[in-house]
């Protein structure tokens, strides 16, 4: 499918960002990670210039690619506007769940406050939000996986995926993957998506 417009400026913006963190601002490209609102670090800008920053080169990749393949079965059945709309919503919407899973982590479970310190950064919520739209839209659309040699649908590797980010996330375990983030912009993304549907968009 050829690229979209919405899709075509997310990629760009993404990969000069990403050029400009390692080579312009350096560790200074931090203070527009997403910090936990507790901490000094916290800015209300973070919520969304967070969505734009990679840690690595194989993180912005695995985002981007995803976007360049998903976003533009989405573009053309939203519309930009629309397709711009749910991008940010998701993305907004998973730093939200993050938010509040460190919040109930630190002050009901006893975690330990300094993870309130490690920022959260990449398209990652919104990336997970835009599938799970496709699921529900196109939920047959089959898709071939790397190491599987055999085509999975859209639905099923839908909840494989949030199934895994769900257990991973509540065993705790340190995967340096902002899975509450991921849970985030699935279910935002889910809600937008059936809104609109019935809203008829």
């Amino acid at each position: 499918m050829q690229i979209t417009e919405a899709v075509k400026h997310l990629l760009i913006i993404n990969v000069l960002v990403f050029l400009a963190t390692f080579t312009i601002f350096n560790e200074q490209y931090l203070n527009y990670a997403l910090y936990y609102p507790e901490t000094p670090k916290f800015r209300i800008w973070q919520v969304i210039t967070h969505l734009f920053l990679h840690g690595n080169p194989s993180h912005l990749l695995f985002n981007m690619l995803s976007l360049f393949f998903i976003g533009p079965v989405l573009e053309n059945r939203l519309g930009t506007r629309r397709f711009i709309i749910f991008y940010f919503v998701a993305g907004i919407g998973g730093a939200l769940l993050h938010i509040l899973y460190k919040y109930i982590v630190i002050h009901y479970i006893g975690g330990d406050i300094s993870t309130a310190y490690i920022p959260a950064l990449g398209a990652s919520g919104a990336i997970n939000g835009l599938f799970i739209a496709l699921a529900y839209l196109y939920p047959n659309m089959e898709f071939m996986m790397m190491f599987i040699p055999i085509p999975i649908k859209a639905k099923y590797l839908a909840i494989f995926t949030i199934a895994a980010d769900f257990l991973w996330g509540m065993s705790g375990y340190q995967t340096g993957i902002g899975h509450f983030a991921h849970l985030g912009g699935a279910l935002f993304g889910f809600l937008l998506i059936v809104y609109w549907t019935k809203k008829g968009a």
